[in-house]
């Protein structure tokens, strides 16, 4: 549930916190006092869209800090993305400056936009005061129903995920077949083409890292004759001519070591010195194994140059270098699998039958599980519709065959009957607008029984509705609060009535001429006033006072 709802120098707020209890609550107030402002600031917390509109005039920047109690879903997401949990809580926020740049936070780790919508779909339900116009389209009431069952079902989220890919498989093998029935002379030329240029390169076989390989060996054999010399040259110096340079060093060393035992100041240069022989004699190993695998192989240099010239031309007339040729092989190798199996009409057909047999099989599922929840939802739209006085009136979900699509195979429409004995009509065409607002929050007090979303939104969703019917509305939100949180913006006084907790929202003017909206927590007495007002408007009469103490008592 929401906890608290900061907000500072947000459109006409200056600065305000608020605190939010359990069960049903309400926010009244004059028209353009603000009250759909803190609905606006809040869904900026849970990462609506934000401008620098929406700073408050004079001020740098504004900043809405929400705090909800966890359910086992968010905090599971939490845990996942690493953000961590506030004493058992989380902390939404978001800060937009005057230049309209936007920052998000989630238990004060920076996070994205979407990272705020995502956690906040587990938290928030907001029925906005327009929800009644999107349910006249259709779109709108296939969500609808499909909501209901994926919240009773999670494994319905998986079967229409599954219809949606299938569907796409299907479709592309669909545009494959067609595109190669339209364009068969180029896709036999292009794989014309690459069989000569695979079959090339398959002859040449290049390999990976041949070309770093081959130089070297190329380096060493065309050099072969001076590197032997060179290597013949240190070696008869060092170990080999008439004074080899390892005699003389050894000799020295004897010597010196015989000076030592007269004087130990020369020790140091002793111990420089024989491992410098060590070392010299280590060279001669090393000298004696390189010459005896320096080979001078004039045959195996041509073989060399031949295979070098080879690479390096293939490279030039595929435009890559040596070192890609092995790579552009694989490409081209690819390439003509794709259009081999492409050009293949009847494996391509057969693709596509079993793509469109996997479709129709979860579109059925999909289908099976829609009639359910569509007999569930009539039902309970239908019980609640009496209630709204319609008396008689029935609300039923309709399963119109269609094209497959990535949604399924059939078109969900909403219908309605306002009274007894008339059948069903789709409800764009029959319903009035006080009957759709009153269709609208039956359908979304239904809903909402079924979601786990612990907090519920709603936006003057009550509009078009009055009398005895609001009386109804504001019991049946109650009824909700029981389950859930609930909020309510309202110009009812019947509804505001039975809110567990009254906000009173109003606008004034600060010392500095600046307009401001401020919000107060309503006690028994203040109550009173404001449902009078609500009722008789600008004055109010002890009449007035009386009818709101009924309804609060009520």
């Amino acid at each position: 549930m929401l906890r608290t709802l900061t907000i500072r120098d947000f459109v006409i707020v200056d600065a305000i916190e608020l605190e939010f209890a359990n069960g049903f609550s309400v926010f009244t107030g004059e028209t353009g006092a603000g009250k759909s402002i803190l609905i606006d600031a809040l869904q900026l917390a849970l990462g609506g869209r934000g401008d620098a509109s929406m700073v408050r005039e004079g001020a740098a920047k504004a900043d809405i800090t929400a705090e909800f109690a966890l359910t086992p879903a968010a905090t599971e997401w939490l845990e996942q993305h690493e953000f961590g949990i506030e004493e058992g809580g989380a902390l939404l926020r978001r800060v937009i400056d005057n230049a309209g740049r936007s920052k998000a936070y989630i238990n004060g780790i920076s996070a994205t936009a979407a990272q705020l919508r995502e956690l906040g779909d587990m938290l928030v339900d907001i029925h906005g005061q327009h929800a009644h116009q999107s349910l006249l389209k259709s779109d709108a009431q296939r969500a609808l129903l499909d909501n209901q069952i994926a919240v009773r079902d999670p494994a319905a989220a998986a079967d229409m995920q599954e219809v949606s890919a299938t569907y796409k498989t299907w479709r592309a093998l669909v545009r494959q077949r067609e595109e190669f029935e339209n364009d068969a002379r180029n896709v036999l030329l292009e794989r014309e083409r690459l069989e000569w240029q695979v079959g090339e390169l398959d002859k040449l076989a290049p390999k990976a890292g041949e070309w770093t390989e081959i130089t070297n060996e190329h380096s060493r054999l065309s050099h072969a004759a001076s590197l032997l010399e060179g290597a013949q040259e240190a070696l008869l110096a060092i170990s080999e001519a008439d004074q080899p340079i390892l005699s003389q060093l050894s000799s020295l060393n004897a010597k010196l070591g015989k000076l030592v035992d007269v004087d130990s100041g020369l020790q140091p240069v002793l111990d420089c010195m024989e491992p410098a022989r060590i070392q010299l004699q280590e060279a001669v190993y090393a000298l004696n194994n390189y010459i005896d695998k320096v080979e001078l192989d004039p045959a195996r240099l041509r073989e060399v140059d031949a295979r070098m010239e080879a690479l390096h031309g293939a490279a030039r007339r595929y435009h890559v270098t040596p070192e890609e040729l092995h790579e552009e092989h694989a490409t081209l190798a690819a390439r003509l699998r794709q259009l081999a199996d492409a050009s293949d009409m009847d494996g391509l057909r057969k693709q596509e039958e079993k793509a469109k047999a996997a479709y129709m099989t979860a579109a059925a599922r999909l289908s099976k599980r829609r009639a359910q929840a569509a007999v569930e939802l009539g039902k309970g739209v239908t019980s609640a519709m009496q209630e709204l006085s319609m008396t008689g009136g029935s609300f039923a979900v309709a399963l119109n065959a269609g094209e497959p699509g990535v949604h399924g195979v059939e078109q969900v429409e909403f219908l309605v009957a306002g009274h007894a004995g008339v059948a069903p009509r789709p409800l764009a065409k029959v319903a009035s607008g006080g009957e759709l607002a009153r269709i609208s929050l039956a359908i979304a007090v239904i809903t909402a029984h079924a979601t786990t979303t612990p907090t519920l939104i709603f936006d003057e969703v009550d509009t078009g509705i009055g009398g005895g019917v609001a009386e109804v509305v504001g019991r049946l939100l109650k009824r909700l609060g029981q389950q859930r949180q609930v909020l309510c913006v309202t110009h009812l006084p019947q509804v505001a009535s039975q809110a567990n907790q009254h906000f009173q929202v109003a606008k004034g003017t600060t010392g500095e001429g600046r307009t401001v909206s401020r919000i107060d927590v309503l006690d028994n007495r203040s109550r009173v006033e404001e449902v009078a007002r609500m009722l008789g408007g600008i004055e109010i009469t002890e009449t007035t006072r009386k009818h709101a103490r009924e309804l609060l008592a009520s």
